[in-house]
């Protein structure tokens, strides 16, 4: 009878393990099948970047987000990925701006769905005040806009101050808000207007407000190397990485 209720006993736990090994089996094809899935839904948003797709760019985010992947899933790993290929194709003058005008439309088109939904879910408390700029000389706002978007998204007072803003104005709106916790954030796509980056920050000095701002600086051309010799605090390789850059910045 020891022997019987052994063999069962053996018998029971094989099946389990068998049974177990059939579920986890299905639940590694299941986790494959849904990366893949999203993984391709990427490609197709940063695909309707890259070729300036603009009347197919806002479906594609409808698409997603009825897919279930979230905005922040939609900007990271899709749009932002489409903005930088675009930004890289400019600075090597693979494309010009033309089509650069062409995907900020894409790009617009595809805020549109989204714009709505992260403003229902931005935090009620302002956790600063972020001044945000693209410097003089650019017009290039499709990282722009999009990096407002998402440091608003996460509880920032952005004060959008557009594109080819002149040094002097951006002094004095840091002047404005000189005693609240305050971020100052600038975007260039050109090697020759980043370089006003640097004036930006003597600017800064010189009227005694730099110990009163945080600094990000982003944009192709934009490298941790140049952040470090104009004296800036940070920068960021995409959208939704400069929003928890610019967390952490406050904390500081």
């Amino acid at each position: 009878m020891k022997n019987r209720g052994r063999l069962g006993y053996i018998k029971l736990l094989f099946k389990f393990i068998v049974t177990a090994a059939y579920d986890m089996t299905a639940v590694v094809q299941l986790d494959i099948g849904d990366l893949m899935g999203k993984q391709e839904m990427y490609d197709k948003l940063r695909d309707a970047i890259v070729n300036q797709d603009i009347n197919g760019a806002g479906p594609l985010v409808q698409e997603a987000l009825d897919a279930g992947l979230t905005p922040f899933e939609i900007i990271n790993d899709g749009l932002s990925v489409g903005m930088k290929i675009i930004g890289d194709k400019f600075e090597a003058a693979e494309v010009y701006l033309p089509q650069i005008m062409m995907s900020a439309k894409a790009m617009k088109a595809a805020m549109e769905i989204l714009d709505p939904i992260l403003a229902e879910d931005e935090t009620s408390e302002s956790v600063g005040t972020c001044i945000k700029f693209v410097q003089e000389g650019d017009i290039h706002d499709i990282g722009h806009r999009l990096v407002a978007t998402m440091l608003g998204a996460n509880g920032f007072t952005v004060i959008d101050m557009g594109v080819d803003v002149p040094n002097d104005k951006v002094i004095e709106e840091v002047a404005a808000h000189k005693g609240e916790k305050l971020m100052l954030s600038g975007s260039a796509l050109m090697t020759t207007s980043m370089l006003g980056q640097k004036d930006v920050m003597r600017l800064l000095d010189e009227e005694g407000l730099r110990d009163s701002v945080k600094v990000m600086f982003g944009g192709a051309p934009v490298t941790d190397s140049w952040i470090k010799e104009i004296g800036a605090d940070a920068t960021a390789e995409n959208a939704a990485e400069a929003a928890n850059v610019a967390l952490e910045l406050m904390k500081k």
